[in-house]
């Protein structure tokens, strides 16, 4: 039976000293069935990080960009929605969208080469702006937008730095979100995606 991580995770151990894990350590739990391949975590600082499940009108705007985007997108561009981009080797995250060009490749995408990240918030919006858009900073991503997926809003943030974002900026439903990094192609209106 495989329970579900986040119902697994305890306090217990508040103040004492953790076990911390590489990337290559959890892929290796995945193979072996230790953590399930389902199981939405990320690895912060060696720390295994339950996620928060996705509800439906982050699914819907995540299918609706991701429509639009794959049919628009250029060539000499990839997009790959909820890989493990790993950071580190003791840091992992799972962005809904990550841009980057094709010569690039998956294999060697870095913070820095990263065109453009995506995330989209429902219940972890508190999360993605903060914690996580810290972390992006960190590790030099250019480009991140934290997409609202309840209000239609994009937070943008720009000028990466070990103690955060330098720029961020807010953009309505009915605003032209424009990556500074990734092609022209890729600007966005939330208001202009089908969100049936």
């Amino acid at each position: 039976m495989n329970v579900p991580f986040a119902s697994r995770v305890t306090t217990a151990a508040e103040g004492l000293p953790r076990r911390r894990f590489t990337v290559a350590e959890v892929e290796a739990m995945v193979a072996a069935g230790v953590i399930g391949e389902d199981e939405r975590v990320e690895l912060i600082g060696g720390e295994l990080v339950p996620m928060s499940p996705k509800g439906l009108r982050h699914e819907v705007v995540k299918t609706a960009l991701l429509d639009r985007w794959i049919r628009i997108r250029p060539d000499e561009c990839r997009l790959t929605p909820e890989t493990t981009f790993r950071l580190s080797a003791d840091t992992y995250l799972e962005p809904d969208v990550v841009i980057y060009s094709r010569s690039t490749g998956l294999k060697c995408l870095t913070g820095p080469s990263a065109l453009l990240v995506v995330e989209i918030a429902d219940f972890s919006l508190r999360y993605d702006m903060g914690r996580k858009a810290a972390l992006y900073a960190s590790f030099g991503v250019r480009e991140l937008w934290v997409i609202d997926a309840v209000k239609l809003t994009t937070r943008l943030f720009r000028a990466p730095a070990e103690s955060g974002y330098g720029e961020t900026r807010d953009f309505g439903a009915s605003d032209r979100d424009v990556p500074l990094f990734a092609p022209e192609a890729f600007a966005l209106r939330l208001d202009e995606l089908d969100l049936s």
